[in-house]
């Protein structure tokens, strides 16, 4: 029988783990410490542990991320990490850094079941969910190759659930991940500065309402039912009304006083001026603002991104309704690790993990 992962656990989840074992509660607190603020994973470097608990945990439990298999840098700072899950599977994450901060994508699943038509991700299938130290270990292996900043601090100082697969489609260990991120004996993250993307699972959205509330991002794509059932097939279930209605629900705990939308803009297909007044007619009560996403092209994809001239009348139009609108800026395309790309290629990634173990690292962080 393999022995745990303490990744796995949260706080609570790791003081009932030490209680039954027959150690006392508080050497939770001294093992998160280790594991998530000093990403020490070697039981016998824990000097504030007894010695006899260095010798015994390695007999009980192991502290084992995902391997880092490749990472690589895009000119414009981006770095898009590849994990090794085992299985022939790998997930990625991203991280972008801006000014002031810098924001780490994770992702929760091993390929998305949603099969969003503009997606490349979704285009891979549905392998797996992914455990707890399998999301919380690529901020933990981010954070050990990126480092800190001359000051000391982290340089991730956000993360967004928003990599591969739908998050509250892998609820419980996405959540169980997050209260790691917000605790202050491992990440200490704003409930403000994490945030949950989701393509409008409605009853999940109420039960992340109730059990985490963090920042709320929505992957809209459309202003209408029915352009919304092709692009975003989960629609057909949860359709706007719903959506919209567990939008303002949710706003009543959320950490921030509005919702987000996204919105790739595609050419012909939904950055049309009727799009954007609809879209102003679906949103009016709802708290929020939009943040627009030019089209990242993949192969196979018969969509292509919005003329520059269409993406700027499409937010001239909601700024003059009064929502505030970003564009967000193409990040890491060259290394396919733009919105939408994650994996691009991860079918022939994986195929050659299997082949050729883990000294595959492609570009070495320092």
């Amino acid at each position: 029988m393999s022995l745990p992962n303490l990744l796995d656990f949260d706080a609570a989840q790791l003081t009932a783990w030490f209680a039954a074992v027959g150690e006392k509660p508080f050497r939770a607190v001294q093992l998160l410490r280790w594991m998530h603020r000093y990403g020490e994973t070697d039981f016998a470097a824990m000097t504030n542990l007894a010695r006899s608990l260095r010798e015994k945990l390695p007999t009980l439990a192991t502290i084992t991320p995902p391997a880092l298999l490749s990472a690589r840098r895009a000119s414009d700072g981006t770095r898009k990490f590849l994990f090794d899950i085992g299985g022939g599977n790998a997930v990625e994450s991203v991280f972008i850094p801006e000014a002031g901060y810098g924001a780490l994508c994770v992702s929760t699943q091993a390929g998305c079941a949603l099969d969003c038509a503009f997606c490349s991700t979704g285009k891979q299938g549905f392998s797996r969910n992914l455990g707890v130290g399998e999301i919380i270990g690529q901020l933990w292996q981010a954070n050990k190759a990126l480092g800190r900043d001359p000051k000391g601090e982290r340089v991730i100082s956000n993360v967004v659930l928003m990599g591969m697969g739908e998050p509250l489609a892998n609820f419980d260990n996405s959540v169980t991940a997050i209260r790691l991120m917000l605790d202050d004996n491992a990440y200490g993250l704003s409930r403000r500065r994490v945030t949950v993307s989701t393509a409008g699972l409605v009853p999940a959205i109420d039960r992340l309402r109730e059990e985490c509330p963090v920042a709320l991002a929505i992957s809209l794509h459309a202003p209408d039912d029915a352009l919304r059932d092709t692009l975003v097939p989960i629609n057909k279930k949860y359709p706007l009304a719903n959506l919209m209605a567990a939008c303002r629900r949710y706003l009543e705990k959320a950490p921030r006083d509005f919702v987000t939308f996204e919105y790739v803009l595609i050419d012909g297909v939904n950055d049309r001026e009727q799009d954007a007044k609809a879209l102003i007619s679906l949103t009016r009560q709802v708290s929020c603002k939009f943040n627009m996403i030019p089209f990242n092209p993949f192969p196979g994809s018969s969509y292509r991104r919005s003329r520059p001239d269409h993406i700027r009348r499409f937010v001239d139009i909601l700024l003059r309704a009064g929502i505030i609108t970003t564009v967000r800026r193409t990040r890491g395309d060259a290394i396919d690790a733009a919105c939408g790309q994650l994996v691009g290629q991860i079918r022939n990634k994986t195929r050659r993990i299997a082949q050729t173990t883990r000294n595959m690292l492609e570009e070495q962080i320092s």
